[in-house]
């Protein structure tokens, strides 16, 4: 019986790890890398805090609501939760991350074997990746056997061979100074938001659960137990894998300029490190870790639109849509997605990690205005934030700059908490019992 327990947290680990790392998780590192030269440990720790911590305490917090992401902020309003929550799904759905993963796989992994870069090409692949994606989602019990299981260890095997041929093969010096002026921790902290995990965190976090009942786990502390130690070694290997990549990105960092493009820098260092072999090499890895996240999310997804229409819209139909859409917006190139994506992520992901944080104290606070006060002065100074940056309003840029934490990306914060103690000084004659329907 234990062995098979271990051996059933060691698949959902697993899928949940490549179902994490997909193609911002092999974008971002090495570039984290270049530009920060000899000090890439700093940017990489801001890195694993918004990448890694923030989707673990996200997935931690989903768990204690058995998975119901619209329980788990309701506390700030009904309507307000279901409102983050479909903002959440679409940007790590079929707006974003899906395409994303769809473009990087062409990108980064098929362009370079292929030697030349064709619309043509780019379609075709673009159908092959979402016809697998439709093909291996469109049946959801199967979806973590096949990612964990199968994917999952070809997809390490192809890393760790990149990772430790680089290690003892250096492809070049390390500079002893960073190539950006900006703060590094923040950096990371910023490249760890556009990966998407801290919103994938909510999504994935009801596969695992599902995942583990389906294995015959019922009881409530153990489903949260097992789903917490599944979360641990995703995160575990996660970060072993970024140190490797960014650690490779510092080793370029006196022959490129911080102006390199990100889709590139991979193909760079694969080919340095193993030659022409190389590209193959990196066409496994960029398909396999693109088409287990692509999985995953188009998964959750339809699981999360399915359940709220009350499975008025099946399941299936949906992973079809997500599949036909994703693939059109795939063939608009790596580049212009994540630069449509950031002014979204930097509104969207402070808002959830601070209803996120605040459902830990959940048992301790009887008025619901507390997360209201959090959650609106929260989506406000997102708000001022993208839009000073976007129209270059120094008077509110500069005036957030001065709060506390702002040089690591945390202005937030300190509005969050006084926007609670405001809340908790507004009477309220209803309070969410969500505490009841933990587990």
């Amino acid at each position: 019986m234990k062995n098979k327990k271990a051996l059933d947290v060691l698949v959902v680990g697993f899928a949940l790890f490549s179902m994490f790392f997909g193609a911002g998780n092999l974008l971002f590192p090495p570039y984290l890398g270049l530009v920060s030269g000899s000090s890439w440990g700093i940017s990489l720790s801001g890195f694993i805090l918004t990448d890694i911590i923030l989707a673990l305490v996200v997935v931690m917090s989903a768990v204690k609501f058995n998975g119901d992401l619209d329980l788990t902020l309701s506390r700030a309003g009904k309507k307000f939760a279901r409102a983050i929550i479909i903002a959440c799904i679409l940007c790590i759905g079929p707006l974003l991350a899906i395409p994303r993963n769809g473009a990087t796989t062409y990108e980064m992994g098929i362009g370079p074997i292929l030697g030349f870069e064709s619309p043509m090409a780019k379609l075709v692949v673009s159908i092959v990746f979402f016809g697998l994606t439709l093909l291996l989602t469109i049946r959801p019990s199967k979806v973590v056997d096949i990612v964990g299981k199968f994917l999952t260890p070809a997809l390490l095997i192809c890393l760790g061979i990149l990772i430790v041929i680089g290690l003892f093969t250096p492809i070049g010096d390390v500079s002893t100074t960073p190539l950006i002026e900006k703060n590094l921790f923040a950096e990371g902290v910023a490249q760890g938001y556009q990966t998407l995990d801290t919103l994938a965190g909510v999504a994935f976090s009801t596969v695992a659960i599902t995942a583990i009942i389906q294995r015959g786990y019922t009881d409530s502390k153990e489903k949260v137990k097992l789903t917490l130690q599944a979360g641990l070694i995703s995160g575990i290997f996660l970060a072993l894998v970024y140190a490797g990549l960014t650690y490779l990105g510092s080793m370029l960092s006196t022959a490129y300029g911080a102006d390199t493009p990100q889709a590139s820098l991979m193909v760079v260092i694969t080919n340095a490190i193993l030659g022409k072999p190389g590209k193959v090499i990196l066409g496994i890895i960029v398909s396999l870790a693109c088409l287990t996240t692509s999985i995953g999310l188009t998964s959750s997804t339809a699981s999360y639109f399915s359940n709220i229409s009350n499975g008025k819209v099946k399941y299936e139909t949906i992973v079809i849509g997500v599949c036909i859409f994703s693939l059109v917006l795939a063939n608009f190139g790596v580049s212009m997605i994540i630069q449509f994506s950031a002014p979204i992520l930097e509104i969207v992901c402070p808002v959830l990690v601070a209803l996120i944080a605040t459902t830990f104290l959940d048992k301790y606070i009887t008025n619901d205005n507390v997360f209201k006060g959090v959650a609106y002065i929260t989506l406000l100074v997102s708000i001022l934030s993208v839009g000073s940056s976007l129209f270059n309003i120094t008077q509110i840029s500069d005036l957030l700059a001065k709060l506390p934490l702002a040089q690591y990306g945390f202005n937030w914060v300190l509005p969050a908490i006084i926007g609670g103690v405001i809340g908790s000084f507004i009477k309220t004659k209803n309070i969410t019992k969500t505490s009841k329907k933990a587990v």
